[in-house]
This record gives C-alpha cells, sequence and structure tokens, in this order.
C-alpha cells in the first residue's frame, strides 16, 4: 500500500492509473483516506523526525522553529480555494511550522485569500499543543507588527523572532553623529539571500513541489492535502534515515 501510495504522489497519477502491479486503485485509495483520517501519516513522520533528530544530535523536542506560507494553484476538482494577490495564485496556501532542521511540526491548509498572519495564528496554537517545548520562532517581515505581538500574548513564554530580507526598506537606515542619515548598502530586491533559521522552512517548501501530485493542489478535501503533505515528507525521511543506514 505505501509502494502504491509513493507511486501516486511522486508521479502525480490519477488513483485509477495504477500499474497492475499494486494492489487494485480502489482499495488502495480507501486504504490512503482512512488512515488520512486517522492521522497515521502525521504519526508515521513524527516517529521518523524523532529517529532523525537523535541521529543528528539533537533532542526529541524540538525548542525552536521556523513558520512560513507557499500558494499553489488548484485543479479543476473543486473545493475551497481563494485568490492570493501577493503571488498572484488562485489555489489555496500551504502554512507549514518546521524545526530548524526543516522537519515538519504542523501543516495547514487554507485558501489562498487567508492572509499569513492569520493563518499562523491557528497553526503556532495547533504546533504548540504538540510541541510545548518551542520557546522561539522565526518568520519572515509578513508576520511582523500585529500578528507577532498577538502570539507572544497568547502564548506565555514564546519569543517570535522576525527575519527580514537585507533588501526590506524597513529594515533601517545608517545613521553616523552630528550628520544626516545614510541609506545602509542593500542588495536588489530580486538577489537571493539566504536567511538565518527562516531558510529551512523555504527549503522545505521548495521540497514539497518535487513530488508531481504537489505541484498543484488536486483533492477536494483540504484534509487530504495536509495528509499528503505529511506524507511526502515522511517518505523524504525514510530514504534518509535508509541511505545513511545503507
Amino acid at each position: 500500500m505505501i509502494d502504491a501510495m509513493s507511486y501516486v504522489v511522486r508521479g502525480g497519477i490519477p488513483w485509477r492509473m495504477l500499474p497492475r502491479e499494486f494492489a487494485p486503485w480502489h482499495l488502495v485509495y480507501k486504504t490512503f483516506r482512512r488512515w488520512a483520517e486517522q492521522g497515521r501519516f502525521e504519526i508515521m513522520h513524527d516517529r521518523l523526525r524523532s529517529m532523525w533528530r537523535e541521529r543528528e544530535g539533537r533532542t526529541e523536542s524540538p525548542t525552536a522553529g521556523a513558520l512560513d506560507s507557499q500558494s499553489v494553484k488548484t485543479s479543476p476538482q473543486g473545493g475551497e480555494k481563494g485568490y492570493d494577490a501577493g503571488k498572484k495564485v488562485k489555489g489555496r496556501k500551504r502554512h507549514l511550522l518546521t524545526d530548524t532542521l526543516g522537519l515538519l511540526l504542523a501543516v495547514l491548509i487554507t485558501g489562498a485569500g487567508v492572509q499569513d498572519r492569520d493563518g499562523a495564528q491557528t497553526l503556532v496554537a495547533t504546533g504548540l499543543r504538540k510541541y510545548s517545548t518551542v520557546k522561539t520562532i522565526f518568520m519572515d517581515s509578513a508576520y511582523a507588527g500585529t500578528c507577532k505581538r498577538s502570539l507572544e500574548r497568547n502564548h506565555a513564554g514564546l519569543r517570535v523572532e522576525v527575519v527580514r530580507h537585507p533588501a526590506d526598506r524597513v529594515v533601517g537606515r545608517l545613521v553616523q553623529a552630528g550628520q544626516q542619515s545614510l541609506p545602509l548598502d542593500l542588495p536588489p530586491r530580486g538577489l537571493f539571500v539566504p536567511l538565518p533559521k527562516r531558510w529551512v522552512v523555504e527549503r522545505t517548501n521548495a521540497w514539497n513541489l518535487r513530488p508531481r501530485r504537489l505541484v498543484s493542489d488536486q483533492d477536494r478535501s483540504i484534509a487530504t492535502s495536509a495528509a499528503w503533505i505529511w506524507f511526502a515528507e515522511a517518505r523524504r525521511l525514510s530514504r534518509r534515515l535508509t541511505s545513511t543506514l545503507a
């Protein structure tokens, strides 16, 4: 069953196009839906993440995380969707909370029209219910201001750090004593700059676009879309663990 599901997510094919070497497609589909409703893919990922963190010399429970979102188009299947005016994408938005290794802690799927700061409230609350040890979360400037203050107020002991891009014009200005302020030497806006701590969740978003099934959201149910994210990341972790053992 796992091999058949891996074939679907990697190839991006409809369930009915599963090769005959696997179990009948309707049995694989029913099993996937049942496991998704039971949260088994999330449980599988959490166990594999604990194994990987131990191998990396980290504690089982993370103390810091990173948060970001990604807007993807949807297929004509229907279901909840919206329009992200900033990215100019009509579809859904994947809100991810990861640890500092880029491994998933919480997933939230919404319509693309939901603002990042609104999705962050539910996502962080879900993540902290699972991992109360998380005390620091790194975010980009989309979560600054009211969102940052609200998160720190609603979750005692949580520290939210906004990591801004060097080309962000609100970073500041260089002021010399007794002289006029001078603009900072900032890189161009289009230049890619790896940002401390925040780049790990952006890398995870990029990894989630490698399986063809996840390039666009092809499911009516947002719960099924979240299950695919958990499964794809669990599949990636299992390959890591087995390759290092080999």
